[in-house]
């Protein structure tokens, strides 16, 4: 059904898809109230975080953006002004949302330098995508594989601390969020079309 593998050359070859929806940058405690109370409405959530890239040997930055998105709306917390307020982290203490992501243990890691949580409800793609014989795990194979498109990831190591994010790093965002969530549920229905 899905291919264990696939070509950076066929990858190159596909067509360039990115998140067209609303896209809502969280940056204040108003806007955060707001994203919680849209947030609490969805129970699988698209998940990821971004760092702004060290360039120096032993240097190691905090997570300074966490993306979460449904199928319509990302959400970018901009953990470098807001911190992890308790709502935030009781969602990610919950089990009763799915968010979905790939390369978790380390976001994890880095999100428990910024709080203390223990974190629940989280979906390793990676590991998920076992179970279909997939053996690539980069998110961007992935969802070659599955969808049948690339996503760039040209704006992987921009500053994300920056006073004001670019469009291209919103955008960039919103994406990486989203199509976690994408991979998922096309993944979710492949199974139902078997029964």
């Amino acid at each position: 059904m899905f291919r264990p593998e696939i070509a950076k050359e066929e990858i190159n070859r596909m067509e360039v898809r990115q998140f067209e929806g609303e896209i809502r940058i969280i940056d204040d405690m108003h806007s955060y109230n707001k994203a919680m109370e849209e947030i609490r409405h969805h129970s699988y959530l698209g998940f990821d975080t971004e760092t702004r890239p060290a360039f120096r040997k032993g240097e190691v930055n905090d997570i300074a953006l966490i993306q979460l998105s449904n199928e319509d709306v990302a959400w970018l917390f901009r953990v470098n002004k807001i911190g992890m307020p308790p709502a935030l982290l009781k969602l990610f203490e919950s089990d009763r949302f799915l968010k979905i992501g790939v390369g978790l243990k380390d976001d994890m890691r880095k999100m428990r330098q910024l709080a203390s949580f223990n974190p629940a409800g989280f979906l390793e793609l990676q590991k998920y995508v076992e179970a279909f014989n997939i053996e690539s795990k980069s998110l961007k194979k992935l969802v070659a594989i599955v969808l049948g498109y690339k996503i760039s990831k040209s704006q992987q190591i921009s500053n994300w601390e920056a006073k004001e994010l670019s469009d291209k790093q919103i955008r960039y965002a919103a994406t990486d969020a989203w199509v976690s969530l994408m991979v998922y549920n096309k993944l979710k229905s492949s199974l139902k079309n078997l029964q």
